[in-house]
């Protein structure tokens, strides 16, 4: 039988799940790449993979798209790990230069400065170096690793689940685990006890991992990313997805 193709996220984020993928033996049964998160959508895209755990908002580029997990990358609240830094108060941002990295968490900034924040500034994408702006009203989205340790750095800066909660009540969903065909419920099944081994054991994973002094990676993975696909996270995913739909009205 011809291994189902996944992709995931190569972040600190996606570690509980690699673990379980790999500490359960289930990593052997497919075939795993690991990806930023713009690459784990397109390969989903391209059909490269038959399931991503992809940045949600690339659903609107998948036609029959369905959730194959009970797990996903959430945040009840702040998540530590996707900004806006900016050189000046939100509402002065004039420039907003986007990260490469993620469509998602762009649109999740565009989504707050046009409907929270009420703000328009002029976008700009494939900045040489989007994320050292000393420009007084330039801003920037970046998310992941990359921002870990750089809050200090800012004078101002927004976490954009924690915004997004302060908008909508809700919490947020960054990625899930999606698929573009039907996948056997079998399978679906042994992916997720997988999953879950690899969350049931943070506390061994953290024995693997190299610790930071700038960065609080246990608080992280135990706190600040929420895992459990709840009705909640599926309703802001819809929401989010609807507001996408409608930012350039």
């Amino acid at each position: 039988m011809k291994k189902i193709r996944i992709s995931a996220v190569s972040y600190t984020n996606t570690k509980p799940f690699i673990y379980g993928l790999q500490h359960t033996g289930f990593v052997d049964k497919i075939e795993l790449s690991l990806d930023m998160p713009s690459d784990c959508a397109q390969k989903l895209i391209d059909d490269v993979v038959d399931i991503g755990l992809i940045p949600v908002a690339a659903t609107l580029s998948i036609p029959n798209w369905n959730i194959v997990s009970d797990y996903c990358i959430g945040a009840v609240g702040a998540v530590n790990s996707v900004f806006i830094f900016s050189n000046c108060e939100v509402h002065d941002i004039k420039y907003l230069q986007l990260d490469p990295e993620s469509r998602s968490s762009n649109n999740l900034a565009l989504v707050l400065l046009k409907n929270f924040w009420k703000v328009k500034p002029e976008l700009i994408s494939g900045a040489p170096d989007y994320s050292l702006s000393t420009e007084a009203n330039t801003a920037f989205v970046q998310i992941g690793d990359r921002t870990f340790g750089k809050k200090g750095n800012y004078k101002y800066v927004y976490d954009l689940a924690g915004e997004w909660q302060k908008f909508t009540g809700l919490p947020f969903m960054f990625a899930g685990w999606i698929a573009n065909k039907p996948i056997p419920q079998e399978f679906m099944d042994e992916f997720n006890a997988a999953l879950k081994y690899g969350l049931d054991h943070r506390e061994d994973l953290f024995k693997e991992l190299t610790m930071r002094d700038d960065f609080d990676i246990v608080d992280y993975l135990m706190v600040k990313i929420d895992y459990e696909l709840t009705e909640d996270k599926k309703k802001a995913l819809f929401m989010f997805l609807d507001y996408i739909r409608h930012l350039e009205d």
